[in-house]
Order: structure tokens, then sequence, then C-alpha cells
């Protein structure tokens, strides 16, 4: 870590909408003589680079899709906030209505090259999921956003922050091409192992059940007591998070009114509702492990009663293939949102392999994990570091 000082002298408290403006430049895609756009899954979580899009010529953009963007511009994904969707655009296009294009009004006032980092800070995300609308698919107003207040630095220190920031984002960059690399490998194995062609198939439906789980009282959701597993505690590394804004508990009754309901170190659970397709939301696959014990939702579902010839960890790790992914997506059915039933699972066919072959792809899933887990632990405590440099929110100087 570099022992240097940034000074918090002569910073000032301002609005957001005092020094960033949203840009409304509204044109027709297919007069635009523009090529690329991007939407809401093109952008991922703390992640500030565009690495995908869509072709404006090849594929359907709907209405909504007439707001350009140049190299400079953030964007902002509105919808669904917790999600963490801010980019910093290097090419021309267009986004959708929903995806905020954002610059700052005066750059002699706040420099641009530190928009996007201001917008990673922990009170801008908090700011943002807290003020966020609706329940099914919350948004949060550009009004609203102008509201959120900051400390703002000296041209000259945003300066110095901003050569900081750039070094710890290159340090990121790399840290991320080491898990992106991990998770690759990971999906390669568990594809591999789910479709062994040379062995039998067998239907999950003959292999076990699915209980779904139950709805609890929102009037009872509370801090402290039993954990209610929700979707938004279904990771997409396959375990469970608990993150304090997606988390919430029942009173300590619950566990006994709902006994069948608790979900315990083992158990295997799938997500059976998703608003969108987008987020490779819809059929993800869960292992709860030691620490998780929570109850059971409804829209989620646990597998149960279990075939002797198969273990429950090998079947959560053939339900994590691609495979079962596609079957899960092209089976759903729903308009606005999507829905999985067991009737859409039970077809899906597992190869049959013996215990000893079962225990080594188990043991082998775990082994990448543990590598995996270690370098998205590396990337977390280098993304800290780099919040640490410019968190807003404290008054007193910061070593850095």
């Amino acid at each position: 870590m570099l022992e240097r000082l940034i000074s918090r002298a002569g910073w000032t408290r301002v609005a957001f909408g005092d020094v960033v403006r949203k840009v409304n430049d509204k044109v027709d895609p297919w007069d635009s003589g523009l090529e690329r756009y991007v939407a809401g899954e093109h952008m991922d979580t703390d992640d500030l680079r565009i690495r995908r899009w869509g072709l404006i010529g090849d594929d359907y953009l709907g209405p909504a899709f007439h707001m350009r963007f140049k190299p400079g511009h953030v964007l902002y994904g509105s919808r669904r906030t917790y999600l963490r969707k801010v980019a910093l655009a290097d090419f021309e296009g267009i986004t959708a209505n929903t995806t905020f294009v954002l610059e700052t009004k005066d750059p002699t006032r706040l420099m641009p090259d530190l928009l996007p980092f201001l917008m990673q800070t922990e009170a801008f995300h908090s700011y943002s999921i807290k003020h966020s609308k609706g329940s099914v698919n919350p948004y949060i107003n550009f009004s609203d956003l102008e509201a959120f207040e900051f400390q703002l630095p000296p041209i000259q220190e945003q300066a110095r922050m901003v050569d900081l920031l750039k070094g710890a984002e290159a340090t990121t960059e790399a840290l991320r091409s080491v898990v992106a690399a991990a998770k690759i490998l990971r999906q390669a194995t568990i594809d591999h192992f789910s479709r062994i062609s040379h062995r039998p198939f067998v239907p999950l439906g003959e292999i076990c059940e699915m209980q779904n789980g139950r709805p609890f009282p929102g009037d009872e959701y509370q801090r402290q007591g039993p954990r209610l597993l929700r979707p938004g505690n279904l990771g997409v590394n396959g375990y469970f998070k608990w993150d304090d804004g997606a988390t919430v508990c029942l009173p300590a009754r619950f566990e006994a009114e709902a006994a069948a309901f608790v979900v315990d170190a083992g158990d295997v659970v799938i997500n059976l509702t998703a608003q969108s397709l987008e987020e490779g939301f819809m059929g993800r696959v869960c292992l709860a492990r030691e620490g998780d014990r929570s109850l059971l939702n409804q829209r989620i579902g646990r597998f149960q009663g279990f075939s002797e010839d198969f273990s429950p960890e090998f079947i959560f790790r053939v339900l994590q293939s691609s495979r079962f992914q596609n079957h899960a997506v092209r089976m759903c059915e729903g308009s606005k949102i999507k829905h999985l039933f067991w009737q859409h699972l039970a077809p899906f066919c597992v190869p049959k392999l013996e215990a000893e072959e079962q225990e080594a792809v188990i043991s082998t899933g775990r082994a990448i994990d543990a590598q995996l887990d270690g370098a998205q632990s590396r990337l977390a405590s280098a993304m800290l570091d780099r919040a640490r440099l410019f968190d807003l929110t404290q008054d007193e100087e910061v070593s850095v």
C-alpha cells in the first residue's frame, strides 16, 4: 500500500445533480449509423468495462433502445440497482432508456475520469438501493439520484486520486482475468462430467423429489432470528450468500412451526422464479454448507428423497451444467415473470456413475471451487482497497 495521504482540506459537500447531468440524446437506432447497443446483460456487477454488446443490424432492440452514448460517458443500470452496474463507455452506441447515460456538468469542478469511481462507492450504491421504488422490479429515477450528497475534493486532489484509482483498477483487472479463467475451468469441468455419453442416463424424477418452499409473512420480517432463504440469497457460484441488503430473518417460533422447511448443510435447492432471463438466475442451483441453516421460502425448491445410487452433491454439480441451465430456460413458462415447476425438471437426465466416480467428480469440484474462492477473495480485497481510496462519507484524512 502506498504511504501517501489524501488530504480532506478544501473538500466541499455537493449533491450529485450539482455536478452530473443525464444525457438525453435520443436517436433512431436504424438511422443512427451506429453498430452496437448495450443492454443490461452486457454490464457486469462491479466492473467498469463493457466486455459484451449486441449488433443493431442483427437483433431486435425494442422501442426503449434509443439513447446514444459516446466514449467517456458513464452508463448506469437504473433497474435492480442492487446489481451495481456501472460501466465506462469506450465506444459509441445506444442503450435503453432504463440505462442512464451520464457525464459531468463541468470538468473543472468534477473530473470525468473520477465519475465512474464515485458511482462505485458503497455510499452511492447504498443510497441508490435505499431510494429505489417498486418491489417486483425496483428502479430509481435520476431525480432521486440528483439528491445524493458526497464530499467533492479540489480538482488538484481529484487528479491525484484518479492516478491512484486507475492504478488500483489495473490490479483488479488483472485479478478479474484470473477469476474469469477459474470460472471457465469450473464450468468446463462440470459440463464434461454432466454429459458422459458412454454411461446410462437416468431422469431426475427417478433420482429424487422436489419440495416447494412455503410463503412466510412479510410483515414478520426482522433483522435477527432464523434466516429466510430467498432467491436473492442464491449465489452465482452455487452457494448461499447472506449479504445484509438481501437477507431477512423471522421470529424464532417459525423454526418449530415450519420445521419441515428448515434448510441445512448438504441440502440442494433451486430457484424457480425469475423476472428476467438476463442474469442466469432461472434454475440456479445451490448447495447449503455449514452455517447456512435457514427457512425455505416460496418459489425455491429443495431436492430430497435421493436414490441411494446418487449423491446429492453429485446431483448439485450436474445441475450446474450448461446443459441443465439451457434446459431450465427452455422449459420455464410465463410472460412477464418466468416460472419452473417439477414437471419441467423431472425429465432432465443425469449420467449414472459409480459411487467412486461420483466422489471423484465431487472432489474435483471442491478443489476448483477452493481455487476460485481464493482468487475471488484476492479480487475482493483489491476492490476494498480501491474503495477505501475514495470513501466520500468519511471526514478524516486517509493514508493510502
